[in-house]
């Protein structure tokens, strides 16, 4: 699905999609529609301008992501400024590119970002992995505090695993992992486990421990 507020890009865009081989099962101009028709299409990927009118594409891309967990948003905007990279990253966007990219890195993106991976413009991945390391070495004084289990679960989350793989992992019965799972979602104020993992990745826990992730206070 591709969303803009100019219909001639809009069009131009979505054109060059379906010439590739992409289904693109729908488009929109404003926010409103756009998180109206992606209820109604659910489409993977979801490639969406910032400057959408009256209500900015940051609300939609809360909206679209809350609403359907499985399908992924890649910003392509005219904006590099890091404000907007960083407000987009945290309302639910899995990628930014920049309108300056090729029609050949524009189809890579959006092949990446169907395929689950994090796709941005060469120089700003730094950016957000730097804010999130910044955010990590300064956790807010009303942050939730997990046990060490509960932090290996989580991790464990974050890579994909099931709860009886993570069991087998830990060496933990089925059961003892659930309640795990259900004890750091009510700390957390989460409801899902897409919530908690999204959780867990923005916060580093989806790497190794010796590899840089973040460590959840105890």
């Amino acid at each position: 699905m591709v969303v803009d507020d100019h219909p001639m890009w809009r069009d131009g865009v979505a054109r060059d999609l379906a010439e590739r081989g992409f289904e693109v099962r729908a488009t929109a101009g404003d926010a409103d529609g756009a998180v109206r028709i992606a209820g109604t299409v659910r489409p993977d990927v979801v490639l969406m301008d910032l400057n959408l009118g009256s209500v900015s594409g940051v609300a939609a891309i809360r909206r679209i992501t809350g609403a359907l967990p499985r399908t992924r948003v890649l910003v392509l905007s005219a904006s590099g400024e890091h404000a907007d990279v960083l407000e987009a990253v945290k309302a639910g966007a899995s990628g930014y590119l920049v309108k300056s990219a090729s029609a050949t890195e524009l189809v890579e993106a959006v092949r990446r970002t169907a395929a689950g991976d994090a796709v941005f413009t060469p120089g700003l991945a730094g950016l957000v992995l730097g804010e999130y390391r910044r955010m990590a070495a300064e956790p807010s004084a009303g942050e939730p505090s997990l046990t060490q289990r509960e932090t290996e679960v989580l991790r464990l989350v974050a890579k994909g695993l099931t709860a009886r793989q993570i069991a087998g992992r830990l060496t933990l019965s089925h059961r003892t992992v659930e309640n795990h799972v259900q004890s750091t979602l009510r700390k957390l104020q989460l409801h899902n486990r897409v919530e908690l993992a999204r959780y867990a990745i923005e916060h580093g826990l989806d790497e190794e421990p010796d590899g840089g992730g973040r460590q959840v206070p105890q």
